[in-house]
């Protein structure tokens, strides 16, 4: 190797690194390159149960499902979210406006461990684009032991693929080996120790990626064509027990 192609190769892995190091901390790309267009502290009070109660324009479109049961607590800028879900017939599904084809959101949150299985599933949903069950588009889902990313678009929700694969799930049969490839290629899955403290999670997507960061570490990221989606109209929660949620903020990138 001569010495200008040795300084080619060196100043390339140097933009190389430089240019995962400003990726490393999401939560400062999108401060950084992004535009606030939402925030909720939530210090304020919830009215009542239902669809709108949480104020700010959040949706629960869980809620008027069961109005006597509090599944949402505006408690001390905190919100309390505690799932009817046996009940509902449902997970509590909170949603609220976003807007973007590349950005992401920034939350605190905490699982209070008032359950023995708290869980927590956060993404983003267009129900305007046919050809997906309920828009869902993708996610990131929070378990005891691990975190998944999923492109739901062009995976489990598109509704060919979801009509041929319960056909197998209804007769009790395995998937065609082609099928179940083309499900793992739109999923990852990275460990992940929950506890009972507070942490920052940030969500992004930026163009065919969707990366996910705990307290500023990016835990877990992956490319497919449905995370590329150009419109993610609503920010979604899903949590089917128990999770506390703070300072909510959305960035737009573009």
């Amino acid at each position: 190797m001569n010495l200008k192609t040795l300084l080619r190769s060196l100043l390339f892995i140097e933009l190389f690194t430089v240019g995962a190091a400003l990726h490393a901390d999401d939560t400062s790309w999108l401060q950084k390159t992004g535009k606030l267009i939402f925030r909720d502290e939530f210090e304020r009070e919830e009215d009542g149960n239902g669809m709108k109660a949480i104020g700010n324009g959040w949706e629960s479109a869980t809620a008027d499902r069961v109005p006597h049961l509090k599944m949402a607590d505006l408690d001390g800028g905190t919100l309390k979210i505690a799932s009817a879900t046996k009940e509902a017939g449902h997970a509590a599904h909170i949603h609220h406006e976003a807007g973007f084809t590349d950005g992401g959101v920034v939350f605190r949150f905490k699982f209070p461990g008032l359950n023995a299985a708290e869980s927590l599933q956060l993404g983003f949903v267009d129900r305007e684009t046919p050809g997906i069950h309920a828009g869902h588009l993708c996610y990131a889902t929070l378990a005891s032991g691990n975190v998944t990313l999923i492109d739901h678009k062009t995976g489990v929700m598109n509704l060919e693929i979801r009509k041929r694969r319960q056909s197998y799930i209804d007769r009790k049969e395995p998937l065609p080996a082609d099928l179940e490839a083309l499900l793992k290629t739109k999923q990852t899955t990275a460990p992940w120790k929950a506890d009972n403290a507070w942490h920052e999670i940030s969500l992004v997507t930026e163009g065919d990626e969707m990366r996910f960061s705990l307290d500023g570490e990016v835990v877990a990221r992956h490319r497919s064509e449905g995370f590329a989606h150009p419109m993610k109209r609503w920010f979604s929660f899903l949590i089917p027990s128990t999770v506390w949620i703070d300072d909510v903020k959305i960035f737009k990138v573009r």
